[in-house]
C-alpha cells in the first residue's frame, strides 16, 4: 500500500489511464469501464478499476503539474507494478493550424522544469519521449476510427501562467504543438523503471487566439481521446524488434 494511493495489491491493473482531474477520473471509469470500483480517495485523488472491451484498466487522478504527476506515476510503476500508461489530458495550443477539440499525441515533451536537470546534475538536457508501442498503437487505433490525431512534440510547463507569452511564439516556431503541465516527468519516471508512457491531449484552448472550450464541448471532445487512449493502453503490444 502506497502512502499517496493507498490501494491494496491486485486492485490497480497493469495498465492505467492518467487524467489529471480526480473527477473525470470518475467520469471515464462511469462512463466507459464496465463494472469500475474505487481504489483510493486519498487526498481526494481518486482512482477507478474496471475492464475495457474485457481487459483490465485502471484509471488513477494524477493532479496538476509534474511534482503531483510525478508522485503517482512512481507509485504505480514501483508500488502497484503498472506497466503501461497514457496520460489523457487538456492542452493549449500554439501553433496556428490547430482548433479546439483536436487530438495530439506527444512524441516528446520539451520543458522549463529543473527536476530532469536535477537528476542528471545539469550536465545532460534529458529529453522525455514516448514509449514507440503506445504512439505507434495510438495512431493506428485513430486512423481506425476516422479520428485526427496530431502527433509531435509539447512543452510541459511549470507555471500555468507566465510572464513570457513571447516564448510560446519562438516554441511554435520549432514545431512545439502545445502546453500542459505533467508529460515531461510521466515519461522520464517511466523510463526510469522500464515501464511505457504516452501522452494523448485535446485542445482545450487556443493561446495564440485566445479560444477556449465550454463545459459541453470540453465533456464531448474529451470522449475520442479517452477512447483512443483506453484502445491504445489495453490493445497495443510492448514495442521490439522483429526479424
Amino acid at each position: 500500500m502506497s502512502v499517496h494511493i493507498g490501494a491494496q495489491p491486485g486492485e490497480i491493473a497493469d495498465r492505467v489511464l492518467l487524467p489529471g482531474d480526480p473527477m473525470r477520473a470518475k467520469w471515464i471509469a462511469e462512463t466507459y469501464l464496465e463494472d469500475p470500483k474505487c481504489y483510493t480517495q486519498v487526498r481526494g485523488m481518486l482512482g477507478f478499476t474496471g475492464r475495457w472491451r474485457g481487459v483490465p484498466v485502471s484509471v488513477q487522478g494524477s493532479g496538476m503539474g509534474m511534482p503531483s504527476a510525478s508522485i503517482y506515476t512512481h507509485e504505480l510503476i514501483n508500488e502497484y507494478g503498472v506497466r503501461s500508461l497514457v496520460r489523457v489530458g487538456s492542452c493549449g495550443a500554439l501553433v496556428e493550424d490547430l482548433h479546439l477539440g483536436d487530438l495530439i499525441a506527444a512524441i516528446g515533451a520539451a520543458t522549463d522544469s529543473n527536476m530532469n536537470r536535477a537528476r542528471f546534475d545539469g550536465l545532460i538536457d534529458y529529453a522525455p519521449v514516448a514509449d514507440f508501442g503506445l504512439l505507434r498503437a495510438a495512431a493506428g487505433v485513430a486512423e481506425e476510427r476516422g479520428i485526427a490525431l496530431r502527433v509531435g512534440p509539447i512543452l510541459a510547463a511549470d507555471a500555468f501562467y507566465t510572464d513570457r507569452p513571447d516564448l510560446y511564439d519562438v516554441l511554435a516556431d520549432y514545431g512545439v504543438l502545445a502546453v500542459e503541465m505533467e508529460s515531461a516527468a510521466i515519461y522520464t519516471i517511466a523510463a526510469r523503471y522500464r515501464a511505457r508512457a504516452l501522452t494523448i491531449l485535446t485542445v482545450s484552448d487556443h493561446i495564440k487566439r485566445g479560444e477556449k472550450m465550454d463545459a459541453v464541448r470540453r465533456e464531448q471532445g474529451f470522449g475520442e481521446m479517452v477512447q483512443v487512449g483506453l484502445d491504445a493502453v489495453t490493445g497495443d503490444a510492448p514495442s521490439q524488434v522483429r526479424k
